[in-house]
């Protein structure tokens, strides 16, 4: 049997595709044959990662979005209204504060769920209409393993990816029936300038070296390493390729959690 490709000729949306997972993802599903639309809220780098797609022979065009904004997510669906945009990749996310709870401000609690949660809800209340009304589309919400695990000094973070997985399991259940698919992919640690932020700050509060700390880190996965971006993109495709996937979230931690 040939096996049909689901993401060609396609019209793709993926979020804070700017650096890091958002741009490995977007580039993975040009190469697939998907027409990419790259959101950002620094409109400089999503239009350089489009540069980067077209020169390869892709199709991609860069819009600016403050996915946390409902204001700023209006104006980008709307001028999106003539594209059939059929797969919504929600990556925009922040890391937010290391610190214990009762030093985190609520200033910075707010910032982190207004990104990671909020700015999901919005995009999916935005693109979600005309994939119901087509009866078909895809939705993948990037949560973390960190929303499944306990992670010291990281609880707005855990909490709001926590919230990302019940969005989505309970968003599948809301829209299955008209043959639209809501997943999330929750990805380890992935090796990236997040990363070795988040080693530099666990460090100091642990006073050890950031060498120690990475290694105390990915000592916890079965691989005792850290996940790639080209491995989370591939992740995104292989999902699409998938139609019965539905309510679904996909572990990609090298082996962080076990359950």
């Amino acid at each position: 049997m040939v096996r049909k490709d689901r993401i060609a000729g396609r019209t793709a949306l993926v979020t804070g595709a700017g650096n890091g997972l958002g741009r490995a993802i977007a580039t993975s599903l040009s190469a697939h044959g998907a027409r990419v639309v790259l959101a950002g809220r620094n409109e400089a780098k999503v239009v350089s990662v489009a540069g980067e797609i077209s020169a390869n022979g892709g199709s991609a065009h860069a819009v600016r979005c403050d996915t946390s904004d409902p204001e700023s997510v209006a104006a980008v669906a709307e001028s999106l209204a003539d594209e059939e945009i059929s797969i919504l990749v929600n990556n925009a996310g922040v890391a937010g504060p290391v610190a214990p709870l009762v030093d985190v401000e609520p200033e910075a609690w707010d910032d982190v769920f207004a990104v990671n949660v909020r700015g999901v809800y919005l995009m999916c209340r935005a693109f979600l209409p005309p994939m119901v009304h087509r009866r078909s589309g895809d939705v993948i919400n990037l949560a973390s393993v960190s929303g499944k695990r306990p992670l010291a000094g990281r609880t707005p973070y855990t909490a709001s990816k926590m919230a990302v997985l019940g969005l989505t399991v309970t968003l599948a259940h809301e829209v299955g029936s008209s043959g639209v698919t809501v997943n999330s992919l929750s990805p380890g640690p992935v090796r990236g300038p997040r990363m070795e932020r988040n080693f530099r700050l666990e460090a100091q509060r642990l006073g050890v070296s950031e060498a120690d700390a990475e290694r105390e880190f990915v000592s916890r996965a079965a691989l005792h390493r850290m996940v790639e971006e080209d491995e989370v993109a591939d992740a995104v495709v292989a999902m699409l390729h998938m139609p019965g996937l539905s309510a679904a979230d996909i572990d990609l931690s090298a082996g962080m959690v076990a359950r």
